[in-house]
């Protein structure tokens, strides 16, 4: 009997970090829907102006052995060869 109690807790410890690692619960609100919705797009729209833009994003970051580095990308990296170039 306690192995069984000890694996069922186990499997729910499993179980609750697998339900955290998906994240908050969706709204249900029908206003509360849109909301998170509008902050989605909105969030894209900066992300992808940004990218074009070549400002730095602090999510963009490569870890590399330990150390971590910042990635050039979209505009940033047209921007740096542009200036190398000329």
């Amino acid at each position: 009997m306690p192995e069984i109690i000890k694996e069922i807790k186990e499997k729910k410890t499993e179980a609750d970090n697998e339900i955290k690692d998906l994240g908050p619960a969706m709204p249900l609100g029908a206003s509360d829907k849109m909301h998170l919705l509008w902050n989605m797009i909105t969030e894209f729209v900066q992300t992808y102006k940004n990218q074009i833009g070549g400002k730095y994003d602090a999510r963009r970051r490569m870890n590399t052995g330990g150390k971590q580095r910042m990635e050039l990308s979209g505009g940033a990296l047209i921007k740096m060869n542009f200036y190398k170039l000329y």
